[in-house]
């Protein structure tokens, strides 16, 4: 392990330099000579309930492409487990490494005719064999056994694109926005036919996200030659809510003809996913597309810079530092509208909107290495801190697609906020956002000592103590006279 960690600086001064660097890091960055996204190996964490999916994603993009076994059940709560032999379909929303069972909105499943379908809740199916099955940061790609399919996978930040390559024959592609997985359930959706290549529509749900709202466009790169749509009731206790939609587009296909399929997402509205479309995926372009997110993803990745001889542990350590860069995600349109947890439209000024914030498992490490590496998005996310507050009541707990989970203890997006304030990040207001929001919540309380305090009885950002005295005045704090802890 010598010589692992290197910031293209002596290890010694990694936290230093790093401070510099991240500052200065943007998409004009120069890029990085090494093909980093090779030594990402998306499939660790995929076994043993490590709870990952190896599809394609932007860095901390609102898209994440991945394969679905069609199974639910714990060990598949990403969506696919690695042991697992079946794809049922490539949905365009995932979590990675949660135990919590949700999304797997905006499913796709190409085959050719006669298909294979089991019982529910398998459905449209086939085998697959991990030796037609490859993935790098960025890029999916495997090969559908009984139907000499091969399916491939890139995502921008808000647009999933696959690729199919048809053999001669008769072919389909379903797009199934009934089914759902573990703890998700679709109370309603739509699709809408605009022409013979684009659809839109959406699915809502109920599940970990309460009142999930999933807005899509898609578009062909050939005209479909028919349309078969399926609908269904949706009822609950007895009375409908919505309703069920199954789409299948039929096309007649020659032998090695590809057919790329554009998707993209939005909270907002389906006129917002034609807007996110619109900008970052406008052309039936797959290769142009996996280029330019292979370039992002060289960039975020070689912002570190790992040397030595042992590639297990270069592959190892990128794979990791790629997995920090899968959640938060990107939750605002291109327009910076989305829909917050008041289920109202709301727009930023100036800044991206994130979401998928598992604060509890990140406080720790996660955030305090975005304060270095991405100081600009760390800005944001606090932004987005105040904006969920001031939209729920609370700083988030462990949120995504505008709903709070109130999954685990304890106010770990204060912590966050502190750190980003003590590192001179960011252009929040931190008299309001710092102080104010966290002791109006009640999560700041003066009891006996008069100390900073979590409503779990924990004491996770004390050290802001001394630096927030000259503060203290304004909310009639009484500060205790002895430093509780060393400011770091």
């Amino acid at each position: 392990m010598k010589n692992l960690l290197s910031m293209k600086t002596p290890v010694l001064a990694l936290f230093i330099s790093l401070v510099a660097f991240g500052a200065c890091v943007s998409n004009k960055q120069t890029q990085p000579s090494t093909d980093y996204t090779q030594l990402v190996n998306p499939f660790i964490g995929t076994d043993f309930t490590g709870n990952t999916y190896p599809g394609a994603q932007a860095p901390f993009g609102m898209v994440q492409l991945s394969p679905d076994n069609g199974l639910p059940g714990w060990d598949r709560i990403s969506g696919y487990f690695y042991p697992d032999s079946t794809i049922a379909g490539f949905s365009h929303t995932h979590l990675s490494g949660t135990g919590a069972g949700d999304l797997y909105d905006i499913s796709f499943m190409p085959v050719t005719l006669p298909y294979q379908e089991a019982e529910a809740p398998l459905g449209i199916y086939s085998k697959f064999s991990h030796a037609d099955e490859e993935a790098s940061a960025g890029y999916y790609r495997v090969l559908l056994k009984d139907y000499d399919i091969n399916v491939e996978l890139t995502a921008t930040e808000r647009c999933g694109i696959q690729r199919y390559t048809f053999p001669e024959g008769e072919s389909a592609v379903f797009l199934n926005l009934k089914k759902a997985m573990n703890w998700d359930f679709t109370n309603d959706s739509y699709i809408e036919i605009i022409d013979s290549c684009t659809i839109q529509g959406y699915r809502f749900s109920e599940g970990w996200a309460r009142g999930q709202h999933v807005y899509f466009r898609t578009r062909f790169s050939k005209p479909f030659a028919s349309v078969e749509m399926d609908t269904t009731a949706i009822a609950l206790k007895g009375k409908r809510v919505g309703t069920a939609y199954i789409a299948r587009f039929n096309f007649d296909t020659e032998k090695g003809e590809q057919i790329v399929l554009s998707t993209a997402l939005s909270g907002v509205s389906m006129e917002g996913a034609a807007k996110n479309m619109a900008a970052e995926a406008p052309h039936n372009d797959f290769d142009k597309y996996l280029a330019e997110t292979k370039d992002n993803w060289n960039r975020q990745l070689g912002k570190i810079e790992v040397t030595g001889d042992n590639k297990d542990d270069k592959v190892n350590f990128y794979t990791a530092l790629y997995h920090t860069m899968i959640a938060p995600t990107i939750y605002s349109d291109v327009d910076g509208a989305y829909y917050g947890p008041d289920k109202k439209i709301h727009q930023t000024d100036g800044w991206v909107n994130y979401g998928t914030f598992s604060l509890w498992d990140t406080y720790r490490a996660a955030h305090p290495l975005f304060t270095y590496t991405e100081p600009q998005r760390v800005n944001d996310m606090v932004k987005s801190f105040i904006a969920f507050y001031e939209q729920n009541g609370r700083l988030p707990v462990w949120n995504f697609w505008g709903s709070e989970t109130d999954m685990m203890i304890g106010y770990h997006a204060v912590p966050v906020i502190v750190d980003a304030y003590l590192k001179g990040i960011g252009d929040f207001d931190a008299v309001k956002d710092c102080i104010g929001y966290c002791w109006i919540t009640y999560h700041v309380i003066p009891v006996g000592r008069w100390i900073l305090r979590c409503d779990d009885d924990r004491f996770p950002f004390m050290p802001i103590l001394n630096n927030f005295k000259q503060y203290g005045t304004l909310f009639g704090v009484k500060w205790y006279n002895k430093q509780v802890v060393k400011n770091e």
